[in-house]
């Protein structure tokens, strides 16, 4: 069936199209995600020899080192005179600054009579998929020593080399348009041919970027797309998945209209009364001939839907202008608008925003209508407070996140995104570093909608290399395209507050000439945006370093805290660096201070070890919150990193300097990768929240900090301990209440109170007995929350619960059902591994599935897994243009049958 939804949309394109042929120049978007054919070489396979640059060896290099690693030199490779480089680096033209840089493209065609860029190549027997894409997730995983991808790229077959081909139709009425593809992110080295022609590509796989397909089209006709796509092998310290992994479509426009990312939208005073907004626009003109436009400009408050509201609230004067052929013209205004509705963090403030709308009006006829979203705030960095947004201080609850989305891998899914950013804010959070590369823009957008702060980050690495394979290849020549294309792309997002040029880059170790680089880097960022602060984050450079004192604000990782200052790192040649706040306070009195990483704390989900360490944070070893043996941490929280601190430790020195602007936890979601301490697992340990969307004991202590008035008391551990009759079992509790009283089977074990500087109650002396523990917490004195965990039976059934019981029917939205085994009196079974299988019935699929253990090698395309902890996570996906009801069965022998309906509409 299919829904009234999809049919509607179905009639608005075809008016769209109509449009299009009455006004064949205006502005048009099409969506090109879907039927793309799909062939990547095995690993037997000797890939094609369309290279983009020569690579050096890999050699020896162990990927389990630990992640403060100091990075090492760059082996330097010449290029060769069959790669592809000559005709790729124009694709960047016009992200460098001054034109005596800039690339002029080779002669030839290069590639031209390879089978798979050509229109007559039969691609029917390769794989058929839709964008985006990754192609590694779904496995297998490598396992053992020494495998092909390790323990840091997530042991997924993410390395390779692959061809993606899709055609497209152009009508008569193109023959006067300008049309170019976009591609928001494909892992990497992408090459795009239309037709037999190399168009160009982009090698950072995290950039977004535009051609010109115009000069390659086939008028009237069929065009076909190819796209070749190349990810190496020890190229990342995390999994950076692999494929066109983010959002392609064609756009359309006349000959005249807004460049590329083409308004600037600036602020420069604002407060509750009215608002200085001043507006910079370019156009271009592909004709052979100058040409006069008028210009015209509204402001509008922008809807949920994310379109302009009917009526303007502003209008702004026409502007003639003069246009020369060929060239781009930058044209500014300024206007007043009173009463403004301001963009502000949630939940303290309402993210409001709005629209400038840009038509282009040539021959009295408009011929191009461009929509900027923006929102209107005023920004203020305090030396000796911190962030102040619209005058009011906002310490920065923040947590970095990479940008997988766990057992969906690279692949980028709104629905996906919005469920992450929904739990963190659950927790607390209030701000989002992207670590370590530019988002996909519509993260952007719903940071944006939710009220979100962004800390916008570019590089991993510059000149000195990380991993073999990794950014520092291409940073000479591509380092000014690729921040200048990441600055013009977001810098109208009002969630933006600040961008990161690099983190913890091998140049902190190089004196004045790193503090160099970083100014160039700095000067690039400023020339496009100097609105906002620059800076890096910082683990190795001290406060009198050059390299600190070439920020605009100080971004410590660890180091605020200390690094590795406990005596068994004694003599070692890691890095130890002293607590470090108030030495850079005092070097630089005139900056912000913020730690941009924090904590690294481990922990598995539901897993405890015993005896539990007294001490507030301590490093993991076996007999020490770590078990070598199965690869878990304990989630008593206590535990961290080498150079890492507990959450504890971490609050405890945010109170004790309240001029650190605030925090940004490393991280909040496990993710794909880097499974330290344990680099025979597949994702991280590190999250507050596991790769499967399920919560941590460590994201109730956040809550209890970053929520002071959320009336909310969580215990651990859970309390199914068979065999520790009688053995101390300590509980503790997370409240953001200031006291508790704690009960086992209505047994008063005493009442605490939180002291200064602490940030749980320890019940340290608790014997185990089965049955129930209870806890009531206090503030002020009065009742303010309760929790209660109970000794559960045999696992005896299933509980199906739905994020969302009704998706759309468009063939990406998503509903993620949470699988929680039970006794037989429904109490959860905390320790449950109960294998389950799962069908669906109705217009949907089931696409992944996932428990949340770092160490399980089941197939995230799987439809049967063992329970980690008692819960599974089952992600079914609607068909598109299908409407109806969708059942989920789940199916365990020991368990029976349960089932869930969903509804796609």
């Amino acid at each position: 069936m299919l829904s009234p939804k999809y049919l509607k949309c179905l009639a608005l394109l075809t008016t769209m199209l109509l449009a299009s042929a009455t006004s064949a120049n205006q502005r048009e978007r099409i969506d090109l995600t879907s039927d793309w054919r799909f062939y990547r070489y095995a690993d037997s396979e000797i890939p094609d020899s369309l290279i983009y640059d020569n690579r050096p060896s890999t050699g020896q290099y162990n990927d389990s080192q630990a992640a403060d690693t100091k990075p090492t030199d760059a082996v330097v490779t010449e290029s060769g005179n069959n790669v592809l480089k000559p005709w790729i680096l124009p694709s960047g033209n016009n992200f460098l600054g001054a034109s005596e840089k800039r690339y002029e493209r080779p002669e030839g065609k290069p590639g031209s009579d390879f089978p798979f860029v050509q229109k007559g190549f039969d691609d029917s027997s390769w794989q058929k998929v839709d964008l985006p894409h990754d192609w590694a997730i779904a496995g297998p995983f490598y396992s053992g020593e020494n495998p092909k991808v390790g323990g840091g790229m997530g042991r997924l077959p993410s390395h390779g080399v692959a061809w993606y081909r899709k055609q497209f139709s152009t009508g008569a009425n193109d023959a006067d348009n300008r049309i170019y593809l976009h591609i928001d992110g494909a892992m990497s080295y992408s090459m795009v041919w239309l037709n037999g022609n190399l168009v160009g590509g982009w090698p950072y796989g995290y950039s977004s970027y535009r051609l010109d397909l115009t000069p390659y089209l086939a008028k009237n006709g069929k065009n076909q797309l190819a796209i070749r796509v190349d990810n190496p092998p020890k190229s990342s310290r995390w999994y950076p998945g692999g494929g066109i992994y983010r959002n392609v479509w064609l756009e359309k426009t006349a000959q005249i209209h807004v460049s590329h990312w083409g308004t600037q939208i600036i602020t420069p005073s604002v407060s509750a009364d009215r608002a200085t907004i001043s507006i910079a626009t370019t156009l271009v003109n592909h004709f052979s001939e100058s040409s006069e436009v008028t210009l015209k400009q509204s402001i509008h408050e922008l809807t949920g839907q994310d379109l302009p509201g009917d009526s303007p609230v502003k209008e702004l004067p026409e502007q003639k202008v003069k246009l020369s052929a060929g060239q781009q013209h930058k044209t500014t205004a300024s206007t007043i608008l009173d009463k403004p509705k301001l963009w502000g963090p949630a939940p303290q403030q309402t993210p409001n925003r709005y629209a400038l709308v840009t038509s282009v009006i040539y021959k009295g006829k408009e011929i191009d209508q461009y929509i900027t979203p923006f929102g209107i705030r005023k920004l203020t960095f305090d030396p000796d407070v911190g962030v102040l947004v619209n005058d009011q201080h906002i310490p920065l609850k923040g947590v970095n996140q990479h940008h997988d989305l766990g057992a969906l891998g690279a692949a980028f899914n709104l629905r996906a995104a919005r469920r992450q950013l929904e739990l963190l804010q659950e927790m607390g959070v209030n701000a989002i570093r992207m670590a370590h590369n530019p988002p996909a823009p519509e993260l952007l957008t719903l940071t944006d909608k939710m009220g979100i702060l962004v800390l916008n980050e570019s590089f991993d690495s510059w000149y000195k290399k990380k991993t073999p394979l990794d950014f520092h290849l291409i940073f000479a020549d591509w380092h000014e395209q690729d921040l200048r294309a990441l600055v013009r792309r977001d810098k109208n997002h009002p969630s933006v507050i600040m961008w990161y040029i690099g983190n913890e880059v091998g140049e902190q170790y190089t004196g004045q000439s790193g503090a160099d680089i970083a100014l160039t880097l700095k000067a690039i960022v400023k020339d496009e945006d100097p609105t906002r602060p620059v800076t890096s984050s910082m683990n190795w450079a001290k406060a009198d370093f050059p390299f600190s004192a070439a920020m605009d604000l100080i971004s410590l990782n660890y180091q605020g805290e200390g690094i590795r200052q406990a005596a068994e790192f004694e003599g070692t040649e890691r890095i130890r660096t002293p607590p470090s706040y108030p030495a850079f306070h005092e070097a630089h009195p005139d900056k912000v201070i913020l730690s941009s990483e924090t904590a690294s704390a481990f922990s598995s989900r539901g897993i405890y070890f015993f005896p539990v360490t007294k001490k507030e944070s301590a490093p993991v070893r076996d007999g020490l919150g770590g078990n070598s043996k199965i690869h878990q941490v304990s989630s008593y929280e206590l535990h961290a990193v080498d150079f890492g601190s507990s959450a504890d430790k971490v609050f405890r020195y945010m109170e004790t300097y309240p001029f650190v602007a605030g925090q940004f936890v490393w991280n909040g979601f496990d993710y794909l990768g880097e499974p330290t301490p344990y680099y025979a697992a597949r994702s991280s340990y590190s999250g507050m929240i596991d790769l499967a969307g399920f919560k941590k004991d460590r994201f109730y202590l956040y809550q209890s900090e970053w929520r002071p008035d959320y009336p909310m008391a969580h215990i651990l551990p859970h309390w199914n301990w068979p065999g520790r009759e009688g053995e101390i079992t300590p509980v503790h509790i997370f409240t953001s209440g200031d006291e508790a009283e704690l009960f086992i089977n209505g047994k008063s074990q005493g009442r605490k109170m939180k002291g200064e500087l602490e940030y749980r109650l320890r019940f340290d002396d608790v014997r185990y007995t089965p049955g129930t523990v209870e806890v009531i917490a206090y503030k002020d004195g009065k009742p303010w929350a309760t929790d209660k965990v109970t000794t559960s039976g045999a696992p005896h059934g299933m509980k199906l619960q739905a994020d969302r019981k009704t998706i759309d029917a468009d063939g990406k939205d998503l509903s993620f059902i949470t699988v929680d085994i039970v006794d037989e009196n429904g109490v959860f079974v905390p320790d449950a591994v109960n294998e389950i299988s799962f069908t669906l019935d109705g217009p949907g699929r089931i696409i992944a599935t996932d428990n949340g253990d770092s160490t399980d090698f089941t197939s995230f395309a799987s439809q049967k897994r063992h329970a980690f902890s008692g819960k599974l996570l089952v992600i079914v996906q609607s068909n598109r243009g299908e409407a109806g009801d969708i059942t989920l069965s789940a199916t365990s022998p020991e368990l029976g049958t349960s089932t869930i309906l969903l509804k796609s509409i």
